[in-house]
């Protein structure tokens, strides 16, 4: 008697360690402890397979957590034997049973198998039936009176409490597999809802051109292509960086980042700036060639406050703290208008248009600024204009005052030109120094 009480006590003790783990596993992976408890039961029917049971057989497990026990059953289909495939198993190909009856396993018989004409009804009759894993209709009618095709019978097994050194290891590489697709699956449905956010990570690993980051639960990765070309990462930096997309494919990259995307200055304004988070001022357009210049147009919904004045913050801290992110990319605000030609003229900011003519059938609009803004208006490696056009949507000719756009004189004849006209005055000018020079020279000859 005290035997069995102190048995008791110590299975007690066990069972209680157990739950404790399954609950600590659930914590730890992030997954609910149902999923844990079905990786549990994968793994106990995976090993009474090995142990007990035949390769083709489906078996189901059901762990009591309560009790610490476990049951199964040998789960099979119900179908019309007459529909079925010709199946052979592979360990008894070719052997026949003392009953006459032939096995069948999950590897389908090839054309090589001469099966003749006397054999059709046999063909027909055992056509896709697998022994292991299928119930006839009739049989099954026996066990369950209600029985149709398609239905599940399930009969339970003899229960085991031990298994062998193989079966124990085949019931570890179910958990182990079961639990990383519970966590994968976990970790996807979670970033798949944090998906278009900004999240700060730690560079974790850099590998090739690969740059991978630890965002807390899960690790995301920075391709090539979403990198910043002058932006140089370390082990252990700290980056913002934008949730471009969460794949659910086991063999793509999971969780992939940006640092070159326009969602990046948006969502980074949007953390900084109040007023944009609550909607007040609205970020209406906005065009980024990433980690050298950005332009972002702005309106405000209420009158009394300034679009431009509330991202660029007091003393410019709101608008240094994005530049500050991104590597010290300069970023210029202009206010949107639903006016064209006015809005084209301040997306050229810092220069100043004086004249902006707009072709709205082709998208064009031609810009005229002062010749002395004109490198100013198109920017290093045409980068302004550019900008401009990405974020306005036109194509954008920019010409300096006088000049067409192909660069030729806007007035055909420089005479109707206050320059012509100096230029004509000098020229003549000219000419008459040189007849006075001539004369003088003409009348010095002849008094010699």
């Amino acid at each position: 008697m005290a035997k069995k009480i102190i048995a008791d006590d110590i299975a007690g003790i066990q069972l209680k360690e157990f739950s404790i783990a399954l609950g600590q596993i659930a914590e730890e992976k992030g997954i609910s402890e149902e999923k844990v408890i079905e990786t549990v039961e994968a793994a106990l029917a995976a090993a009474y397979k090995k142990d007990y049971g035949k390769r083709g057989q489906h078996i189901r497990a059901e762990f009591d957590k309560e009790s610490g026990r476990a049951k199964f059953f040998l789960v099979k289909e119900v179908v019309d034997e007459t529909t079925r495939e010709f199946y052979v198993p592979e360990e008894t190909e070719g052997i026949t049973a003392s009953d006459g009856e032939v096995r069948f396993s999950d590897r389908e018989v090839t054309d090589s198998y001469d099966i003749s004409a006397d054999d059709e009804t046999m063909e027909s009759r055992l056509s896709r039936y697998n022994a292991e894993r299928d119930i006839p209709l009739g049989e099954a009618v026996s066990v369950k009176s209600d029985a149709k095709v398609g239905d599940v019978i399930e009969t339970e097994l003899e229960s085991h409490d031990t298994f062998g050194r193989v079966a124990a290891q085949t019931a570890k590489q179910v958990i182990i597999q079961k639990i990383r697709e519970a966590e994968r699956e976990s970790m996807f449905k979670e970033f798949k809802e944090r998906e278009c956010e900004v999240l700060s990570g730690t560079i974790q690993r850099i590998e090739g051109r690969n740059v991978f980051i630890d965002l807390g639960k899960s690790t995301g990765v920075l391709l090539p292509s979403e990198q910043v070309q002058s932006e140089r990462y370390r082990l252990g930096q700290r980056l913002k960086v934008y949730v471009a997309r969460v794949d659910s494919d086991p063999r793509g990259h999971g969780i992939i980042l940006s640092r070159t995307s326009e969602e990046l200055v948006k969502k980074m304004f949007e953390l900084e700036v109040p007023e944009i988070f609550s909607g007040t001022v609205e970020i209406k357009a906005i065009a980024r060639e990433a980690g050298s210049r950005t332009k972002m147009a702005v309106a405000s919904k209420d009158a009394n406050i300034d679009p431009i004045g509330s991202c660029v913050g007091q003393k410019g801290t709101r608008v240094q703290a994005v530049i500050d992110e991104l590597g010290g990319e300069k970023i210029d605000i202009v206010e949107w208008n639903t006016n064209m030609e006015k809005f084209i003229a301040l997306s050229l900011s810092p220069a100043k248009a004086l004249n902006v003519e707009i072709d709205e059938e082709n998208k064009t609009a031609k810009v005229i600024v002062p010749q002395d803004q004109l490198s100013l208006a198109i920017g290093r490696q045409g980068q302004n204009v550019r900008l401009a056009a990405k974020l306005s949507g036109y194509r954008i000719d920019v010409v300096g005052q006088g000049e067409d756009v192909d660069g030729t004189s806007e007035l055909e004849d420089p005479s109707y030109s206050d320059m012509g006209l100096l230029a004509k005055e000098t020229e003549q000018l000219s000419e008459d120094d040189k007849n006075s020079e001539l004369s003088k020279k003409i009348d010095g000859n002849g008094k010699g």
